[in-house]
C-alpha cells in the first residue's frame, strides 16, 4: 500500500528528509543539555528512528526498517555532526528546522498508520501507531534528557493533536477505502498547516476545568 502511494526513490527520499530534521532536534536539545559527542549523537539517533523502531517491533517487522536501510542509520549522525561542529548556525535557522520538522511529522504518521495497517492491526491500533511513529521519537528524547516529555506538556504548541488528525485522516480513508495519492498528501499537508498553525498562534490543548495544581506558580517561581 505504501508503494502505491509514492514511488520507492519518492518515498525514501521524504523518509530520510523527515530523519535528518528530526535527527536535529535531537542533536540541538543535546547541546543545550551541554551533552558531549556520544550523547549529541545517541539523542540524535533515538530522535529520529525512535518512533518507526517502536512501530516495526510492535507490528513485527523485524529487523525494523532503521536497522536494514544504511541511510536511515546514517543520516542522524551527518545531522549530528552538523549541530557539533554549526550548532550556533543551526539555532538561528529554528524556523527553518520548525518548518520541516512539522512536514516530518505529517509524513510519519501517515506512512506509520499505513504501515501498521498493512501487517493486520485494525485501523484504531494503526492510527495509534502513526501518531507513535511521528511522536515516540521526541518523547524518547525528552526521557533521556530528563525532561517531561514535551508531547504532555501545556504549555508547548500542539504537537500530538496535528498528528493525530494525520493519522485519523488516513484510517478513515483505509476503511473507506479511499486511500491514494492524493488522500494521503491531503492528510499530510493538514498535519503540516495544523502544526505551522500551532506554532504561530500558540495553540494549546486545554486542561482540566476547575484545576486547583499549583504547578504555574512552581514553574513561575523556577523560572
Amino acid at each position: 500500500m505504501i508503494q502505491d502511494l509514492f514511488s520507492p526513490s519518492v518515498q525514501h527520499a521524504l523518509d530520510i528528509v523527515g530523519i535528518f530534521v528530526f535527527a536535529i532536534s535531537g542533536a540541538l536539545l543535546a547541546v543545550r543539555k551541554n551533552f558531549d559527542v556520544f550523547g549529541i549523537v545517541v539523542l540524535a539517533e533515538v530522535t529520529a528512528l525512535g518512533g518507526g523502531i517502536f512501530r516495526d517491533v510492535v507490528i513485527g517487522a523485524v529487523p525494523p526498517a532503521a536497522f536494514v536501510d544504511l541511510g536511515y542509520f546514517i543520516t542522524p549522525l551527518f545531522a549530528a555532526a552538523l549541530v557539533f561542529f554549526l550548532h550556533p548556525e543551526v539555532e538561528r535557522t529554528q524556523l527553518a528546522v520548525n518548518v520541516f520538522d512539522a512536514a516530518g511529522l505529517g509524513l510519519f504518521c501517515v506512512t506509520g498508520t499505513t504501515k501498521a495497517y498493512e501487517y493486520g492491526l485494525g485501523l484504531t491500533a494503526s492510527a495509534a501507531l502513526g501518531l507513535a511513529t511521528a511522536v515516540g521519537g521526541g518523547v524518547l528524547r525528552d526521557i533521556i534528557a530528563n525532561e517531561v516529555p514535551s508531547l504532555v506538556r501545556w504549555d508547548r504548541d500542539l504537537y500530538a493533536v496535528p498528528a493525530i488528525v494525520g493519522s485519523a485522516m488516513v484510517a478513515l480513508c483505509i476503511n473507506y477505502d479511499m486511500v491514494n495519492a492524493f488522500t494521503s498528501s491531503l492528510a499530510v499537508v493538514t498535519t503540516f498547516v495544523l502544526r505551522l498553525l500551532a506554532l504561530r498562534y500558540h495553540w494549546r490543548a486545554p486542561r482540566a476545568w476547575h484545576r486547583r495544581s499549583t504547578a504555574v506558580e512552581v514553574e513561575e517561581v523556577a523560572s
